[in-house]
This record gives C-alpha cells, sequence and structure tokens, in this order.
C-alpha cells in the first residue's frame, strides 16, 4: 500500500484531480474534410482524441499515432496505461496485459479492427488467456486505440472492464501515396550475454490507384531484444502447514489478528540469473477495391511471429520439510532451518514460438442515402509451439542426500528480501565441490496450442434524412465460433540422485551469489537432458489432449437520437443485444491408474495403457441492454450517464473436464486442478456517470463515477476427496512402506512399490473454478488535460480510485471471492514540442493489487516508472528520436499474505532507444 506521503504527492500533483485520456487522436481520417494545414504531434493528437471523447454517447477513450507509424509508445500496453483507470501487468520489464477498473485481463476484449483475435501459449504454467497478449504486435503497426469502458449492443462480448480496439491502417484513408520506415537500436545495459544493443525494422507503403478505385497497403516490423532478469523467489508459493515441524514456536504471534496460530512455510529459496532472447516479426496487407462510390471492398491479412528462448540458473534451498522454525506476529515462519539436507542447482532452457495469421474481408455497401450496409467476415489463428515439443527443459543437480553427506541450511524471511546460510563443514570439500554434486532429475513440459476464432457479422445503419429526434438505427447479426485444441506435453524423471547418471561431459561451472548463496551455477538443461537420452534414462513422454469449441449467435438492435432541452443539446443510444452460446469441452489421454514409488521424494504416475475421453457440453442465452445518454448543459460542458449489462465468459483452461494432479511427493502435498465445463459467464450491470469541461483548446478538465455489480464470479473453490481411476480409487505406496522400497524407475517399476488397493486412499486437494456470488466494484475516475496556450508546453495528470468489499483478507483463512487487479492508479506527463522538436516524460504508480488469488494469495506491490521520449525534426521528411524506458531502475515485487512472504523480486534495468524515422 502506497504510504499518505505517495498519495499526499499524488494528490497535490493531480490537485483537480485527473481522469480521461493519453494520448489520442482521431478514430480514424476524415477523407472528406476541407482542405486545411496539416497538424501532426503530440497537441494535435491529444485535441484528436479530446474531440473523440467529447463527442462519443458513451464512455470512450483512445490514443492514436502521432505520425504514420508512430505511436506514443514502444509498447501498445505501455501507452494504454497513460488512459485514465486502464492499469498494465508486467512481463520482463514490459506491459503485456492490461487492467481496466480493476478488471485484470481476462475481463477486458481485445478486438483487431472490430474483430475478436485469439491468443495462445506454450507455458504450462500460462492459461489460455482470452485477451490479446499487446506484446506480440508492434506499437507501429497499428493507427489507433479505443477503449469503450461502457458496452454497446453492436460490439462483441466479453470486455466486463472494458472493449480495447486496434485499429490499422488502410489505403483509402490515407494520401494517394503514403510511405514511412523507421529503424532503431534498443540497447540493455544489464544484458550479460549476447548483444546489449538489438535492431527493430518497421515500414509501410500505400498506394491508391485508378482514381482511387484500387488500392493496396503493405507494413511490416522486425524487432530482436536481449535482455537479463535478476530474481529472488520461491517456488510454488506459500503454503499453510507446509510439511514442517509439528510443533512450531508460535509465541510471537498476535493472537487477536491471529487466533488459530496458524503458520505458512514455503518450500524453496531461490536466486536466478536468466538471459532471454526474443524475436518479433508482425506483417499487414490490405486490398482495397471500390468500383464505385457506393461500395467497398477490402481484403486484408495480418500476421505475427514470436519467438522467445531464455536460459536460466537457479541456486535453492529446498525447505521441503523443516525441522525447525519461529512464527513472527502474523504466523511467517521467518527462521526455517534443516540439518543433513543438500544443495540445488538448476537450469532452464525456454523455447517457444506463437504464430498469429488472420485473413478478413470487408464489404461496405450504400445501399442509398438513408442505409449502408456492412458485412464483415475473418478466420484468425493463434498457434503456440507447432509441431509440439516442448516450451521448457528443466535440469537439477544436488548434494548426496542423507546422513552420509550432510548440508544444513536456514533461511531468514524477517525483512522483505530473504537471506539464506548453510554449513557444509561435515561434507569433505564443501557442498559447491563437483565431486560432491550427482544428478536429481530432468523435466520436459509445455504445451501446443492452437486456437482458432471465425466471425462473420453484417451490420446495417439506417439514418434519418427527415427532422426528427431519431437519427439512425443500427441493427445486425453476429456469429463467432472460438475453437482451441491443445497438446501438453509431459516428460520427467525424479531418479537420477544415487549415480544413476554419469555427469562427466556436463560443463558445469559458477559464479559468485548473492543474499547468502556463496555462488550460483552455470550449466545447460539442453545438455544434462542429452546426457540423460544418451544413458537411455529418459522417460517416456505424457500427451494430455484438451479442447473446447464455444459457439455464440447473437442479434442487436440500436436507436440514436439528438434533440435539445430548454436549449441544451442531448444525445442518446439505447441499444438490445441477445446471445446464444453453445459450449463442448472434451479431455483426452491416458489416465493416472496408481502411483509408483522411486525415490525418497517421488510418486510417479503409472499410466493406463489405452486412452479414455471426458466430454460435456452446456449452454446458456442472454439479452444485454445499454442505455447512453449526454446533454451539454452549457458550452463547453457536458455531462454523461450510461447503463448497460455485459458478459465476459471463462478462461478456456477452465472448462477443460480433466484432472491434473501436479503435485504429489511421497508423504505428500497431494493438489491437483480440474475444470468445470458448466462454468456460466460473469454478468455485470454497469452505471457511469461523467462530467467533462472542455475549457479551451485542447485542454479539459473530468470526472467520473463508475459502478458494476458482478454476478456469477469465478474463483477456486477447494475440496478434500479421493479420486477415481478405472481401476479403482488411486492409492498411495508410500504411507505404509514395503520391505525394499523405494526402488526402481517410471520405466521398470518394481511391483512391490506401486499402488495396491489395501494401501491408504490419497485424500487430494482439489482446486476447481466456480460460480461464486456477486460483487460490487465502484469508483472515480478523475483527469485534466492542460495546454499552456502556444508556449508547446502540456500536461495531463489523472488518477483513478477503486473500491470493493471483495478485497483479499490476510488475516482470513476463509477468502472465499477476492477481486484480483483492484487497484489505484495514477499517471503524470509532461511535454514540451514546436515545430521541429518534442520531449515527453512520464511518470506511471499503480498502486499494490492481488495478482492471483487460489488457495493462498499472491499480490503485486506497489510500482511506479519513469520514461522519457524525445525527437527532432532534421526535415520534412526524417526525424531522429530518443527513448528512455525505467529511467529509475524500477523492480517488481511479489509475495503472499505478508510483503515478507516473498514470491518475486525481480530487476531488469533501464532500457535505451536511438532511431531514425523518415515519412513521405
Amino acid at each position: 500500500m502506497a504510504t499518505f506521503q505517495d498519495r499526499f504527492k499524488l494528490k497535490i500533483i493531480s490537485a483537480a484531480i485527473i481522469a480521461a485520456s493519453s494520448f489520442g487522436a482521431q478514430a480514424q481520417t476524415n477523407t472528406g474534410s476541407l482542405e486545411e494545414v496539416v497538424v501532426t504531434g503530440i497537441r494535435a493528437s491529444l485535441t484528436g482524441a479530446m474531440d473523440v471523447k467529447r463527442e462519443a454517447s458513451g464512455v470512450v477513450d483512445a490514443i492514436s499515432a502521432e505520425d504514420i507509424g508512430k505511436f506514443p509508445d514502444t509498447n501498445l500496453a505501455e501507452s494504454l496505461q497513460r488512459i485514465t483507470g486502464v492499469a498494465i501487468d508486467r512481463s520482463n520489464n514490459e506491459g503485456n496485459q492490461v487492467t481496466v477498473r480493476g478488471f485484470g485481463p481476462s475481463f477486458n476484449l481485445v478486438t483487431l479492427n472490430g474483430r475478436q483475435m485469439p491468443n495462445s501459449s506454450a507455458l504450462a504454467s500460462t492459461p489460455i488467456s482470452r485477451s490479446f497478449n499487446f506484446r506480440e504486435i508492434a506499437a507501429e503497426s497499428v493507427s489507433a486505440v479505443e477503449v469503450h469502458k461502457t458496452g454497446k449492443a453492436h460490439m462483441f462480448t466479453g470486455g466486463l472492464g472494458a472493449t480495447i480496439n486496434l485499429k490499422t491502417s488502410k489505403p483509402f484513408e490515407l494520401d494517394e501515396f503514403t510511405a514511412h520506415a523507421s529503424v532503431k537500436g534498443v540497447f540493455e545495459p544489464s544484458v550479460e550475454n549476447g548483444d546489449n544493443i538489438t535492431p527493430e525494422l518497421s515500414g509501410m507503403i500505400s498506394k491508391t490507384f485508378a482514381d482511387n478505385k484500387f488500392g493496396v497497403l503493405a507494413s511490416f516490423s522486425h524487432a530482436d531484444r536481449n535482455f537479463h532478469v535478476d530474481r529472488i523467489g520461491t517456488q510454488n508459493g506459500w503454503s499453510q502447514g507446509y510439511p514442517g515441524q509439528a510443533s512450531p514456536d508460535t509465541s510471537a504471534i498476535n493472537t487477536d489478528k491471529n487466533p488459530t496460530l496458524a503458520t505458512w512455510r514455503v518450500p524453496t529459496v531461490d536466486l536466478d540469473n536468466a538471459d532471454y532472447e526474443r524475436t518479433r516479426q508482425n506483417g499487414q496487407l490490405v486490398l482495397q477495391f471500390a468500383p464505385n462510390d457506393e461500395l467497398t471492398a477490402t481484403v486484408d491479412y495480418t500476421m505475427s511471429r514470436l519467438e522467445e528462448n531464455g536460459d536460466l540458473n537457479r541456486m535453492s534451498f529446498w525447505f521441503d520439510n523443516v525441522e525447525t522454525g519461529r512464527a513472527d506476529e502474523n504466523g511467517t515462519i521467518i527462521n526455517p532451518a534443516r540439518s543433513n539436507d543438500e544443495l540445488n542447482f538448476w537450469a532452464w532452457e525456454y523455447g517457444f514460438t506463437t504464430e498469429n495469421d488472420s485473413f478478413g474481408l470487408n464489404i461496405d455497401w450504400a445501399v442509398n442515402d438513408e442505409l449502408v450496409l456492412t458485412l464483415d467476415t475473418h478466420s484468425s489463428t493463434s498457434h503456440s509451439n507447432p509441431g509440439g515439443q516442448p516450451a521448457e527443459r528443466i535440469a537439477n543437480l544436488k548434494n548426496p542426500f542423507g546422513d552420509a553427506a550432510p548440508v544444513h541450511i536456514a533461511a531468514d524471511f524477517s525483512n522483505k528480501l530473504p537471506t539464506v546460510s548453510y554449513d557444509d563443514s561435515a561434507l569433505p570439500g564443501g557442498a559447491y565441490a563437483l565431486d560432491n554434486i550427482e544428478g536429481d532429475l530432468y523435466q520436459e513440459r509445455g504445451n501446443e496450442v492452437k486456437n482458432n476464432i471465425q466471425q462473420t457479422q453484417l451490420h446495417g445503419v439506417w439514418q434519418n434524412q427527415e427532422d426528427g429526434a431519431l437519427t439512425a438505427i443500427n441493427f445486425g447479426l453476429a456469429w463467432t465460433q472460438n475453437k482451441v485444441d491443445a497438446i501438453s506435453i509431459y516428460s520427467a524423471n525424479f531418479s537420477l540422485g544415487n549415480g544413476a547418471i554419469d555427469l562427466t561431459g556436463l560443463d558445469l561451472s559458477f559464479t559468485p551469489g548473492d543474499i547468502g548463496f556463496e555462488y550460483a551455477p552455470v550449466f545447460s538443461a539442453n545438455q544434462f537432458i542429452d546426457l540423460v537420452e544418451q544413458q537411455d534414462l529418459k522417460n517416456p513422454t505424457a500427451l494430455d489432449k484438451n479442447g473446447v469449441k464455444e459457439d455464440v449467435n447473437a442479434l442487436y438492435v440500436s436507436l440514436d437520437f439528438e434533440t435539445e432541452f430548454n436549449n441544451m443539446p442531448i444525445r442518446a443510444n439505447v441499444g438490445l443485444r441477445y446471445e446464444d452460446t453453445e459450449v463442448s469441452s472434451y479431455t483426452i489421454g491416458n489416465p493416472v491408474i496408481g502411483f509408483n514409488w522411486v525415490s525418497p521424494l517421488e510418486l510417479s504416475k503409472i499410466y493406463a495403457s489405452e486412452e479414455a475421453a471426458d466430454t460435456l457440453t452446456g449452454e446458456y442465452n442472454h439479452l444485454l441492454p445499454n442505455f447512453d445518454f449526454s446533454v451539454d448543459v452549457i458550452e463547453d460542458l457536458v455531462a454523461r450517464v450510461s447503463y448497460s449489462k455485459t458478459i465476459a465468459r471463462s478462461n478456456i483452461d477452465a472448462m477443460y473436464p480433466g484432472t491434473d494432479m501436479h503435485t504429489h511427493l511421497s508423504g505428500g502435498p497431494f493438489k491437483a486442478n480440474q475444470g468445470n465445463p458448466d462454468l456460466l459467464p460473469f454478468e455485470s450491470e454497469n452505471f457511469d456517470f461523467s462530467v467533462e469541461w472542455y475549457y479551451s483548446e485542447g485542454s479539459y478538465l473530468s470526472g467520473g463515477f463508475f459502478r458494476k455489480k458482478v454476478d456469477n464470479f469465478i474463483a477456486l473453490g477447494e475440496t478434500q476427496r479421493a479420486i477415481n481411476s478405472p481401476q479403482g480409487v488411486l492409492t498411495d505406496p508410500s504411507a505404509n512402506p514395503r520391505a525394499g522400497c523405494p526402488a526402481g524407475s517410471v520405466a521398470d517399476p518394481v511391483p512391490a512399490c506401486t499402488s495396491q488397493p489395501s494401501d491408504p486412499a490419497i485424500t487430494w486437494q482439489i482446486a476447481e473454478p466456480q460460480n461464486l456470488n456477486d460483487s460490487l466494484v465502484d469508483g472515480w475516475e478523475f483527469n485534466i488535460q492542460h495546454m499552456f496556450a502556444e508556449t508547446g508546453f502540456g500536461v495531463i495528470a489523472n488518477y483513478t480510485m477503486v473500491n470493493s468489499d471483495d478485497r483479499y483478507d490476510v488475516y482470513s483463512l476463509e477468502n472465499d471471492l477476492a477481486l484480483q487487479g483492484l487497484s489505484d492508479t495514477a499517471n503524470l506527463i509532461g511535454f514540451y514540442e514546436n515545430d521541429d522538436f518534442q520531449i515527453r516524460v512520464t511518470y506511471n504508480w499503480r498502486d499494490k493489487f492481488l495478482l492471483a488469488s487460489g488457495v493462498e494469495p499472491t499480490f503485486t506491490a506497489a510500482y511506479s516508472q519513469v520514461d522519457l521520449n524525445a525527437s527532432y525534426n532534421i526535415n520534412e521528411s526524417v526525424s531522429v528520436f530518443v527513448e528512455g524506458i525505467n529511467l529509475t531502475d524500477e523492480a517488481t515485487h511479489r509475495y503472499g499474505r505478508w510483503e515478507n512472504q516473498l514470491v518475486d523480486y525481480q530487476q531488469f534495468g533501464q532500457r535505451y532507444n536511438l532511431g531514425i524515422r523518415t515519412k513521405f
């Protein structure tokens, strides 16, 4: 939570307090306007955005390129966070997804030119979101972004927080000939391996022919980036009652806040060094044909390719059976310790590709002066890891375990960042001696996901050519099919210790460590797994197949009105959308029929020889009304009120019917996830009220209140129960050890060490998404945008406050519903420009928020960042620019219930861009 001083400074900075739009401009170019001097740059962009906001019937904000191919920020999400009420999540020091008015990425629909786009992820830890990932498209490829915060009958459903529409250029919207190109170098001082200066290239060319009857536009961008990440963190997060001493010291616990003396432990303390390289390519081809003034046909193809590879090494202490430890006043075990243990030396290799392709056709027909019909259809696919290769390859080394070679380990969680210590004096040569390091395990995992969306919409507008308050009737029908097929890939061997693998040939070295780790390892997971294969120690790969098909049919109609009351201009829009949705889902795989106890810690799964399938179906329908009303109370003062009902569907992978048993160590814990195909969508009733004062050219002040009442809210519920297999209930062979066990391997089990019907049934902690009760979110948005006359100086400041009773109570053991992403946000932007020079400095702040809320929470600490952008026009066609991102070198901090329950602390460093841009 921000301190009182921090909040006071923000409130002084945003004296009038501050809300609406950031860098925006016209939703599209008006080719029919009178000839005038063309103004580009920051001021023109902001003035255009202000006009979009002012003329809208609902609550709309906009951003656009300040010039052809020049978006305000290097990343679309970074630009969107400048808008009041919009916050972002960061990954690897760049924005990747957005939160609007406290509703996270899965509650905001992102469209491209009004079309819903698919998303896929190869990482096993990343769910398949319905929301587009902004890092997959270059900012130079986009001409404008519209953020619709209120529901509309004609818009596709899915945006509880907002519907965000990315717009790209078309030939008929530009001059007869238009072209631009830019080249820049990206400098990342933190890079340790690879080039710390990488290129980004982009270009676009557009030409119309035959008196604007034909048009063609082609654009392309290529970006390479290398970056380094330093991380201190934990694996699997904090848990109540994680295996440890039966009676920890709880004398310091404040029983007023923790009357049950509950304690929390964490399995690991980790120190990571990681290097990544990423290549992104975007391209678009647009063909337009207008045989006459009444008919325009557009065919377009949009593609993106994202490839990312990474090497990570981790030094780790595992506290999977704490012997001693003392709780602090909250119940956090702050000094766990364990004797006769080991150090762990990890390596990760990341490698994944995402291919996005979209084919579209749009036909616009002006039937007559009153009626315009538009047919729009597209087929878009996101395909991650084509060919089904693992996205992650993981290897672990360790010291010999047990009394023969003891290493005593301990950690201190008294402060925000932990420290560790160890005693290896009983181990001849020490824990880091190569002779005292052996193999432990490998894992290969990932997803191949193919997500296809097909949509067809027929839209009509009837415009009243006579007098009357009714100005237009909008109507249409739409069909959408979202089809996802996913294959999860997994192979592992946890029994490579005790000399099972010969490490001769493995290149292993050490670098200086931190937080108490004397050294950090340097070796390759790929090389380790090559040794596993060469020595015939690799286990078969398990493939689980899941899929969802969702068909949505929709009808809608809306009416536009314009009139006056007591000389006050009034605009209104009234609409109704009907949707019918059919869902079918499947899981296909070899079911688990038992466990094989192969090492002191590992219970490996035993699979049935034949596949089995689970299938389920569902259906639901909705009526979604909307009402927008605005009135010019006096000249330049606009008041508006909006009501709408919107829905957002659950994540795709939450509807898989299968069960994933993801934690099954000897002695527990036994944890599993199960999907729920019967999930209903979130339903939200939305109310908005705002007042806007447009007091000068390019300047305005606004304030608004919003309220969202959400039903069918989805959260994880946990049950404890046994799991049945085709051969009966799953049992634990390690609970009543038989002679000679553990023994064997995954590929060659010892029958005495496998599950028997007489063994105790395993009680699983099963997390399942469920529709829970309603929730209420409300808040205030304030904004000021001010141009200082003709001086060239300007400022934007905004502040958003979001409130809900359904916040996570860290002192409660029963948080049935806690909203993720709720946080206050603020921005302060100052700029100056003249005919040849412009500079912009941006400060962005976001208060702490709940990132995830499973059985235990993960919070992201308050974060602020300062960015800079400056450019100079050498002549009318050529300009040079420099950009600085995260100038103050901020780090991200994620934690459990309290700040000393560390989950992640990541340091990325600054990033600088220097480039040249041309236009014709």
